[in-house]
């Protein structure tokens, strides 16, 4: 009886690399460790993937693809640009506080000091989503500089879990601060206010 094809394919071999770079990043794991944890041989390794470089930009992309690309939808679909934002912020925030593997992947890759490296990630697996925001900033308020902007919007929306394990022992803390729903009510209540969208509501 032949035996099954598991964990041989492309797409096993990134979803099961992704919690190895993401608990010790680039350089911390080799194709060898890799190879065993996925359970084939390194020659089978390199037979997907040229080298551990291109392992390392499929797996990130696989993982931001999976995770953040279906949201992508929201911000470029119809509707009042508050309405996509507003879904945009809640859906990712549900995202990141359930999906450890992928926040930690990303700070590995935000550490990553290899600048090439660094551009290819942005040309391959981030260009578009942040393109899709920086539009939508341009919507929502034309007067700011879209790019600082978006770059405010996502540091909202993801410090607060960057920081978990430090700020429940700071001022303040409360247990609903865990709650991703409460996050994206904050996050989208700051960005109105600090953009003075509700005074100018309030004054028509």
């Amino acid at each position: 009886m032949a035996k099954p094809a598991f964990r041989h394919t492309r797409k096993e071999i990134l979803g099961l690399s992704v919690p190895l770079f993401a608990t010790v990043g680039f350089d911390g794991v080799s194709m060898r460790d890799i190879a065993a944890a996925v359970g084939v041989t390194p020659a089978a390794l390199y037979h997907h993937f040229s080298d551990k470089e291109q392992l390392y930009l499929d797996a990130v992309g696989y993982a931001f693809e999976e995770k953040v690309g279906p949201l992508k939808s929201l911000l470029e679909g119809g509707g009042k640009p508050w309405d996509r934002l507003e879904a945009f912020v809640a859906l990712f925030t549900r995202m990141l506080a359930r999906e450890k593997d992928f926040r930690r992947l990303m700070q590995w890759v935000l550490l990553d000091s290899n600048e090439q490296r660094l551009q290819s990630l942005v040309d391959c697996v981030f260009r578009d989503l942040f393109s899709a925001l920086h539009k939508l900033a341009g919507e929502l308020a034309p007067v700011y500089d879209a790019h600082l902007l978006v770059v405010s919007m996502f540091g909202l929306v993801i410090y607060p879990f960057e920081t978990q394990s430090v700020r429940r022992f700071l001022p303040g803390y409360q247990q609903q601060h865990e709650d991703p729903e409460a996050i994206a009510r904050h996050v989208v209540s700051l960005l109105r206010n600090g953009l003075g969208i509700n005074n100018e509501e309030k004054s028509h």
